[in-house]
């Protein structure tokens, strides 16, 4: 597939947003100290903080900064209780939305998710009310003025277990099964290829895609969106809003 990419829209908007509100670092803090207390401080054997550090380093997270919420977690296990809590509800015209939230208060965020819904015209749902509409994915989004051989790249992923390879307007991407992500993204990263990594992680992308023709339906789903992006609990937003970018 080429043209502009779905799969990423709401990731973009989402760290550019947080990058601006200086929110970003702080919840990838978060879930650097889930993953130590989870599966220890080394990242070679811990493949989940693998992960998480590959996500830092995409949304510019400088290493000094990682190494220091690595330690800091190891140093002060009994001081990291946030739990991983999902949301699922629908926003305008039944657009479908998935929130997930990395907190240490359930009832406060629970409260502050719901709000979220409530004002923009939308509705908190049960846990698998829109859970189904998605597939669990990896994917990697790389910048093409790397000027990488696209024949090379393509083949690279695809070898080290990819689902699928495209080539948008500005960028490559790269999908996989959930269980396959980190050691595709591992091969692309030790190719050394000119490359720049924009974002890297397991997300949720939409079976299907709704679109909202009512310019009033559109801004409440916008503010929707950054209502939930302005909750400091709330990790990532997955939604299937076909027009955001409109």
């Amino acid at each position: 597939m080429s043209g502009h990419s779905k799969f990423s829209n709401i990731k973009h908007r989402k760290e550019k947003n947080d990058s601006a509100r200086g929110k970003v670092f702080t919840r990838l803090g978060r879930e650097i100290a889930v993953a130590v207390k989870t599966g220890g401080a080394d990242p070679a054997g811990n493949g989940k903080l693998r992960d998480i550090i590959a996500k830092a380093k995409a949304s510019n997270m400088p290493n000094d900064t990682i190494d220091r919420s690595i330690k800091k977690a190891a140093g002060d296990l009994n001081a990291v209780n946030f739990e991983n809590i999902n949301y699922e509800g629908y926003g305008p015209s039944g657009v479908a939305v998935i929130v997930k939230a990395l907190t240490d208060n359930r009832n406060r965020a629970a409260a502050n998710v719901r709000s979220a819904f409530t004002k923009c015209g939308g509705n908190l749902g049960a846990t698998g009310c829109v859970s189904f509409m998605f597939d669990e994915k990896g994917l990697i989004v790389l910048s093409k003025e790397g000027k990488a051989d696209e024949d090379e790249l393509m083949m690279l992923a695809l070898e080290a277990g990819a689902e699928d390879f495209s080539s948008e307007e500005e960028t490559y991407e790269i999908l996989t099964k959930t269980e396959d992500f980190s050691a595709v993204r591992e091969a692309v990263e030790n190719a050394r290829l000119p490359l720049e990594v924009l974002s890297a992680e397991v997300t949720m992308i939409p079976q299907t895609y709704t679109a909202l023709d009512n310019p009033e339906d559109q801004k409440k789903m916008r503010k929707l969106l950054d209502m939930l992006d302005d909750e400091d609990d709330v990790i990532d937003v997955y939604h299937n809003w076909e027009n955001e970018t409109e």
